[in-house]
């Protein structure tokens, strides 16, 4: 398969990046991340860079408390690619959070400020977080850690069984930029942990120089401007924020956090919109269908949202056209890429889709510039035009790797031999395509067991191994089912031990101290054997088209 902007020299099968309308200009020159806020500080020093609940911070105040975070840490004794993790819920105190590790030479970390104090312990100790940005609002996690946790608190002023810095702390530091951190672009940037199919998170290692060209090709793709307002609707430990923070940093622009509890409620949400004036949105498709069937999009003026992306799972047909219909003047576009390699491909859905009557899934598109693909079969050759393959990326996106999984990488990645001197590295997505005639991609479905759920990412075998951990469980099974919002609900099944008393809510108080909520089934049902294909392998399928049990 070979697409029209193949390189010349380019091995058969593949197809590059080029697709109509990105745009591969650098809205900012420099190759450190937070080289922006440095610029605009200098340029536009009152301009907004973070607005939060009616508060803005510029980009000047940005500058300083990011930079007194940096001496903060570095004084606690921080080096170059050492790890922060960020454990707080959305504010202005998350800017210079990322910034200030950013400038003091380390790696930041977002953690999920609805973890469980066991899962935040492994995720600390696997990553080696010796240091963790926190706030007051997340102190009652934080005494639960374990005793052999006890990570450094910067940010708060509880009292806590390890040492903490205070805010208090933190303004007396100096407000001008450390000197001698040594960065550069190659060295790491942030780590973001995603399920994993052990019953362990893995953490995605992701470069300066590959946030970059992220943060850049959205930029570049949307044109923003030093007057736009981008909507931070997703927590920072979901890949769609690093456009939020960073492709809004590239043109000085500013970034709207939006409150968690303005997410959770549609018509809070557009209001929202509204009344930040917000013109461009990325967000999940589950978001824009409760906006457009819960959002009172007829009360409101919405004149501002200019152009919304959207990713994380396929977006049903017949509720896109409802909302593009409700926003006439809105662009929309639909962006892949798992969060390894990130917006690997565009797909810019046209305005006559509007009127279209057609039922078929939206494609994914093309392969964004700076990246190129291979479809390969089953037997790992390049799949015949129009034939089905698991979609393989290389891009200026991509991670470096699994955080200390030597054992992931061997698997998820292909080197390819190539005119490069070690050849071309690509990410075995996982996912299978074909590619249609006019070139643009269809995505079919898995490979393997993860799966998308209201767009986050989620391993099933996780679900399954976090349920047979519990001491009265025997096996455990975990699959989905269509839900009612156009995504997939996740649902289980189990055997229990012969006299256990273990009820479905009960299992499922369990897993929350396990789980992300996002990843918790909202059905077990408890069986005295588990329904099993002709080869002794759990079915399933089965189990999937059974009725739901017990929640």
């Amino acid at each position: 398969m070979t697409g029209d902007n193949d390189r010349p020299g380019d091995p058969a099968g593949g197809f590059s990046g080029g697709a109509p309308g990105s745009r591969s200009g650098l809205p900012l020159p420099g190759f450190l991340i937070h080289g922006a806020i440095e610029h605009y500080a200098r340029v536009s020093p009152g301009a907004p860079s973070m607005v939060f609940s009616g508060e803005t911070m510029t980009y000047g105040e940005l500058d300083r408390q990011s930079a007194q975070m940096a001496h903060c840490l570095l004084a606690e004794g921080l080096e170059r690619s050492d790890r922060v993790g960020i454990f707080m819920r959305k504010g202005l105190a998350l800017g210079p959070a990322i910034y200030g590790t950013l400038r003091a030479g380390g790696a930041f970390v977002p953690l999920d400020p609805g973890l469980p104090p066991e899962r935040l312990a492994f995720l600390i100790a696997d990553c080696g977080i010796q240091i963790v940005i926190s706030t007051d609002a997340q102190a009652e996690t934080l005494r639960a850690l374990p005793d052999d946790c006890r990570p450094l608190i910067v940010g708060t002023t509880a009292e806590l069984p390890m040492k903490t810095v205070s805010p208090a702390d933190l303004a007396e530091a100096p407000a001008l930029p450390p000197e001698g951190v040594w960065v550069t672009d190659q060295d790491l940037a942030y780590i973001m942990y995603t399920s994993g199919s052990t019953g362990q998170p893995k953490g995605m290692m992701h470069t300066h120089r590959g946030c970059l060209a992220y943060a850049r090709w959205g930029a570049g793709h949307v044109r923003l401007g030093p007057g736009d307002k981008v909507a931070s609707h997703a927590p920072l430990h979901f890949d769609l924020s690093i456009f939020d923070f960073f492709s809004t940093s590239q043109v000085g622009a500013a970034v709207v956090l939006v409150p968690e509890v303005v997410t959770k409620f549609p018509a809070s949400w557009t209001e929202t919109i509204e009344k930040e004036r917000i013109s461009v949105v990325f967000t999940v498709p589950f978001t824009l269908m409760e906006m457009e069937r819960r959002g009172a999009l007829a009360s409101r003026d919405l004149g501002c949202l200019r152009w919304i992306l959207f990713g994380g799972e396929p977006y049903p047909p017949q509720d896109l056209r409802a909302l593009m219909n409700a926003l006439p003047g809105t662009r929309f576009s639909n962006v892949y890429g798992p969060a390894e390699a990130p917006s690997c491909t565009v797909y810019d859905v046209p305005d006559d889709y509007r009127s279209s009557e057609s039922d078929e899934p939206l494609p994914i598109g093309n392969v964004s510039v700076g990246s190129d693909g291979l479809i390969l079969d089953e037997d790992g050759a390049c799949a015949a035009p129009g034939d089905p393959g698991e979609l393989c990326i290389r891009s200026t996106t991509l991670t470096r790797g699994y955080w200390n999984r030597p054992d992931l990488n061997a698997r998820a990645f292909l080197v390819r031999p190539s005119y490069a001197p070690d050849g071309e590295v690509y990410y075995r997505t996982g996912d299978v395509v074909r590619q249609r005639p006019d070139g643009l991609l269809e995505f079919l479905g898995r490979r393997d067991r993860m799966v998308k759920t209201r767009g986050h990412r989620v391993e099933l075998d996780e679900v399954e191994a976090a349920l047979s951990s519990h001491a009265e469980v025997e096996e455990a099974a975990a699959f989905t089912r269509p839900d009612e919002q156009g995504s997939q609900s996740i649902h289980g099944a189990v055997r229990i031990a012969p006299g256990a008393a273990a009820t479905p809510s009960e299992l499922r108080s369990f897993l929350r101290a396990k789980l992300p909520s996002y990843a918790v089934p909202v059905s077990i049902t408890i069986l005295a054997e588990l329904p099993r294909t002709s080869t002794g392998k759990v079915d399933r399928g089965s189990l999937a088209t059974a009725p739901p049990g017990d929640s």
